[in-house]
């Protein structure tokens, strides 16, 4: 029997070992493995611990570097998270778990990386054929770029290739690039380039990979640019000539006439590859150029004309340039001088039609633009032929339109601290290009815009200037203005001004409330008490004072927000609400008055008792009195006081 006791007594020990075991003390960490964390991410480490009810965390790096990372421990769970993920995270984090005297630990590696964008691909210049050009591929923000391959192909035909294999010296985002310096063909033409960046690293697929195309637009510069001129270069003054250029190039050269200057300056005079000049006079001499130009290069051709003039002199006014207001009236004058008989003629540098009333008499004619309008916008030309001699003289018409005040425009109402646009307007502007806008509130220019775009067309047009701020209460009562100047510089003196004001108004919601019980709060039967409201708001709102009540709120009878309670009683006690309501919103404030019963005090005594008992006091003697010196007036027939005293005597 003792021999199966031992038995049984050791096979329980074992069973015991055994439970323990499996309720042993255990740490875990996850992820299990190293992970790859993408630096500005977020990334979380979990520490849990099994057989312990209360473990305490401690959390380390292996070479005790700061965490850089925030901790948070609830029950068997520890997190660490690192947001955003930085450099200073690339380490071997330990979890340390202790329970009693038990302590259990375990680490994990997290690498970081940087591959947020896809490649860049730049050229150095247009792609021209036969002309060298550097395509470059570039990678920004990369890390670690030793793990780094770019390749760069052309129509799935590899360039280049390159891995970036050089040791790091230190941890920081790098821009890596490739080169590849190749000739265009004709051939090249819609080609794709391909610039591919490979990372290789432990991470999905779709993010160690990234790739841009870029399609290839190839081009020829212009070249054989050739002139042809009829009917000769040499010319009289009224003659005319024609001048027709051609060039060659891919895309096509668009032709360009202008005509030299001195200091080698250039007129542009059109965009047409045939340049017709008619009436020709002296100032007409010289080398004219035509230019065949598309986006790689331009190939020019010169060709030199001379024209003959006559002795005898032309002006015309009022000056070489006049400005025009649209609808107006404009006429010019052109004198001869040198010439008796002279005879007069009038055009447009293009040719256009005059729109106008001409005027001759004696060495003197007249043009005439009534009303002014675009079709009038031209460089004018005076013809005068003296004999077998041509002279001419030329005028610049330049139109504007400026005709009335802007127009400002609020988008809603001004609540202080919302944001509000406004848009000024100046219609019917031209030329649009000289005009300048400002808005100003008060004395202070909240922004300004110059129109300096080209206009393609001759046309009225509208310029706007918007722009958002934030009105506050300080800005009640500004002045918004709105200005607008054309400037016409080479024209007038001063530029035209033109500006509109608005007065700002600033809306706020309802604040500031106040609501109080004079005396007090606490008061008497009998006392009275006034319940007042204000409130500071724009624009004013009224006020409305209610008193609660479980079967509904009585609307208060209030002057200016006060209301009056003469000889509070017990019903009157309650909550009092003051509430104020405007389109920016609202606000309500409470009160509790409280009135008690004057029978509650065992000292008061009415003051109208008091009164009615010294009153009485000494009405009933005196009518005692009376009673009695009454009666003796009966006894005796008649009544005197002097008596009456003598016998009290």
């Amino acid at each position: 029997m003792p021999g199966k006791m031992v038995v049984i007594s050791g096979a329980s020990h074992l069973l015991w070992m055994v439970f323990a075991a499996s309720q042993a003390f255990k740490i875990e960490i996850l992820p299990e493995s190293p992970i790859m964390a993408q630096i500005g991410a977020s990334v979380s480490l979990t520490c849990s611990t099994t057989g312990c009810e209360s473990p305490s965390f401690s959390w380390r790096t292996q070479i005790d570097s700061p965490l850089n990372g925030k901790v948070r421990s609830a029950g068997t769970t520890s997190t660490l998270t690192m947001d955003p993920v930085s450099f200073g995270n690339e380490h071997s984090y330990l979890c340390t778990a202790t329970c009693g005297a038990a302590k259990a630990e375990r680490g994990i590696k997290v690498h970081l990386y940087s591959f947020p964008k896809d490649p860049e691909i730049h050229l150095s210049g247009p792609l021209e054929v036969g002309q060298q050009v550097t395509a470059t591929c570039l990678v920004p923000d990369v890390y670690p770029f030793d793990r780094l391959e770019v390749a760069l192909l052309k129509d799935n035909h590899l360039l280049k290739n390159q891995e970036f294999l050089e040791p790091m010296e230190t941890k920081s985002l790098e821009t890596k690039s490739l080169e590849v310096t190749f000739t265009p063909t004709s051939g090249d033409i819609e080609t794709v380039l391909v610039c591919r960046a490979t990372l290789h690293i432990d991470v999905d697929e779709e993010l160690r990979e990234r790739e841009t195309t870029k399609e290839l637009q190839v081009y020829i510069s212009p070249k054989n640019t050739t002139v042809s001129v009829s009917p000769s270069t040499r010319l009289q003054e009224g003659g005319s000539v024609t001048m027709t250029c051609a060039s060659e190039g891919l895309p096509a050269p668009q032709i360009f006439w202008s005509k030299k200057l001195e200091h080698g300056a250039l007129q542009p005079l059109s965009g047409n590859a045939t340049l017709t000049l008619i009436a020709m006079r002296k100032e007409d001499s010289g080398i004219y150029v035509c230019a065949g130009v598309n986006l790689v290069g331009q190939d020019m051709k010169e060709v030199e004309l001379l024209v003959q003039e006559k002795p005898f002199t032309v002006e015309i006014s009022p000056g070489p340039q006049v400005a025009a207001e649209l609808g107006d009236s404009v006429m010019l004058t052109c004198g001869v001088r040198g010439c008796e008989s002279p005879s007069f003629s009038w055009r447009t540098q293009i040719d256009s039609p005059l729109s106008g009333k001409v005027r001759s008499a004696g060495t003197t004619s007249t043009l005439t633009l009534s009303p002014v309008s675009f079709e009038n916008e031209h460089y004018y030309l005076c013809t005068v032929t003296c004999g077998r001699k041509k002279l001419e003289k030329g005028i610049k018409v330049d139109l504007y339109s400026f005709p009335r005040d802007p127009e400002m425009e609020v988008s809603g109402t001004l609540v202080s601290g919302s944001p509000v646009t406004v848009r000024c307007q100046v219609p019917d502007v031209y030329p649009l290009d000289r005009l300048e806008m400002q808005l100003l509130k008060g004395e202070s220019i909240m922004k300004n815009k110059n129109f300096l775009e080209d206009v393609d067309k001759k046309s009225l047009e509208t310029g706007s200037l918007e722009m958002t701020f934030i009105p506050t209460t300080e800005d009640s009562g500004k002045v918004l203005v709105c200005q607008a100047q054309l400037h016409i510089d080479e024209l007038e003196s001063e530029p035209k001004q033109r500006q509109s004001t608005q007065t700002l108004h600033v809306d706020i919601a309802p604040k500031d409330m106040q609501l109080t019980a004079s005396p007090s709060e606490n008061v008497k039967e009998g006392d009275t008490v006034i319940i007042s409201c204000t409130c500071g708001n724009f624009p004013k709102t009224w006020i409305i004072l209610k008193k609660k009540a479980e079967t509904g709120d009585t609307v208060l009878k209030s002057i200016d927000g006060a209301y009056t309670i003469h000889k509070a009683q017990l019903e009157d006690a309650g909550v009092y609400e003051c509430e104020s309501k405007n389109e920016l919103g609202s606000l309500s404030r409470r009160i509790t008055l409280d009135v008690k019963g004057r029978e509650s005090d065992k000292d008061y005594f009415s003051p109208g008792l008091l009164v009615l008992y010294c009153v009485s006091s000494l009405i009933i003697p005196a009518i005692g009195m009376i009673i009695y010196f009454a009666r003796k007036a009966n006894m005796k027939g008649s009544y005197s006081l002097v008596e009456a005293q003598k016998s009290k005597v």
